[in-house]
C-alpha cells in the first residue's frame, strides 16, 4: 500500500474551489468515517462532516459521530462541523454553507486535503454544485396560510419551487417539515451562486442490500446498549429539549421520546426504528442515482475496501489515472 507523507495537494490550484477534495459519503451504516479516518491519516487530510445532525452537541450515538475513531491509530485526525451548535437551535443550510466554506479556505491556506464525510445530501450537492441558500427566518404568515392544507397539497407546492435535493431531503409524511422545507425554498437568494468544488473524488463503501439491513440491526442494537436510550432521556430531562423539538431531530430520537413518554413499548420501539432506519437506506439509493445522474461519478468500494480507496485516492491526488 503506497501512502504520501508528505502534503500530496498539487501545486497551482489558486482557489478553494478547483483544489482537490476526497468526498467520502454513501448509504447508513456502510463505515463512512472509518474510511474517511483512514484516508485523513494516509494523506494529511482534515475531516469535514457533512451531516445535518452531528453539528448538535450532544447528540451522539443517535448521529454516529463515533468521535473515538478519530483517535484511533495513533494522533487525533482533525475535524469540522461536528458539535458546532446546541441542539435547542436552528441549523440550516445556509449556516453549514457559511461555517463549511471557512473551514475549507482554512484548510486549503494551511495545506490539508479536505475530507468530506457523510450522508446528508442536500448539504452535499449544495457543496458540490455551488448553491447559495438562505435558510430563512420561521415565517409565522406563511405557517397559518398552510395550516389547513392537505399533505398531498403542500406536496405540490413545496416540488414547484424547491430544488430537487430539498424535496428529497424532506420527510414527506409530515406537514410541519414539510412547510419548514416551503419556508427554506422562498427564502432563495438571488445572490450569484459560489463556485461549485470542481475537483473531488466522490468514494462510496458498498455492500449488498441484505448486508445493509443487517449492518443496520447490528448497530442499532449496540448504540442501544452503549446508551442511546440515556442519551436521549438527558437530552430531555437535563438539556430541556422538548417532545417536539425530539421528534425533528431525526428517527433515533423520535421513536426513543415516544418510548420515553409511554406511547410505545421497548419492543414497538425497537421493531419501528430498525424499519424505518431500513426504509431511509433504500431511499438513499435514489438520492446517490440522483448524484450520478447530475454527472457526479461515484467510485463505489466493493465491502469498503480500505486498499481499493487508497489507491484511487492516491492517484487523484497526484494527478494520475487509476488503472483499474
Amino acid at each position: 500500500m503506497t501512502t504520501l507523507s508528505a502534503n500530496p495537494l498539487p501545486s497551482g490550484y489558486a482557489t478553494v474551489a478547483e483544489a482537490p477534495a476526497i468526498v467520502v459519503t454513501g448509504p447508513t451504516a456502510t463505515g463512512k468515517t472509518h474510511l474517511a479516518v483512514v484516508l485523513a491519516r494516509l494523506f494529511h487530510g482534515e475531516i469535514l462532516s457533512v451531516d445535518s445532525r452531528q453539528v448538535y452537541r450532544g447528540l451522539d450515538l443517535g448521529t454516529g459521530k463515533d468521535l473515538a475513531e478519530y483517535s484511533e491509530d495513533g494522533p487525533a485526525v482533525p475535524y469540522h462541523l461536528i458539535d458546532v451548535a446546541d441542539p435547542s437551535e436552528r441549523f440550516d443550510l445556509y449556516r453549514f454553507l457559511e461555517l463549511a466554506r471557512v473551514c475549507l479556505v482554512d484548510m486549503h491556506r494551511r495545506g490539508a486535503t479536505p475530507i468530506l464525510c457523510g450522508g446528508t445530501p442536500l448539504y452535499l450537492l449544495a457543496l458540490l454544485n455551488g448553491y447559495a441558500m438562505e435558510g430563512g427566518e420561521p415565517d409565522r404568515q406563511l405557517r397559518t396560510e398552510l395550516a389547513g392544507r392537505s399533505t398531498v397539497e403542500l406536496i405540490s407546492i413545496l416540488r414547484a419551487i424547491a430544488p430537487p435535493e430539498l424535496v428529497a431531503r424532506t420527510d414527506l409524511t409530515q406537514n410541519r417539515r414539510i412547510i419548514r422545507a416551503i419556508e427554506i425554498a422562498r427564502s432563495l437568494t438571488d445572490r450569484p451562486a459560489p463556485p461549485p468544488l470542481s475537483n473531488t473524488l466522490i468514494l462510496a463503501p458498498q455492500f449488498t442490500r441484505a448486508e445493509v439491513r443487517e449492518r443496520i440491526a447490528v448497530r442499532l442494537d449496540a448504540r442501544l446498549d452503549a446508551g442511546l436510550i440515556d442519551e436521549v432521556r438527558a437530552l430531555h430531562n437535563q438539556n430541556g429539549m422538548t417532545w417536539e423539538r425530539l421528534d425533528w431531530l431525526g428517527l433515533e430520537y423520535r421513536f426513543i421520546a415516544r418510548y420515553l413518554q409511554g406511547l410505545l413499548t421497548y419492543q414497538e420501539m425497537h421493531d419501528s426504528l430498525l424499519a424505518h432506519i431500513r426504509q431511509f437506506a433504500k431511499r438513499q439509493d435514489g438520492w446517490f442515482r440522483k448524484f450520478e445522474r447530475e454527472g457526479h461519478h461515484i467510485h463505489w468500494i466493493p465491502q469498503g475496501d480500505i486498499a481499493t480507496a487508497q489507491a484511487l485516492a492516491h492517484d487523484f491526488l497526484t494527478a494520475t489515472p487509476h488503472q483499474s
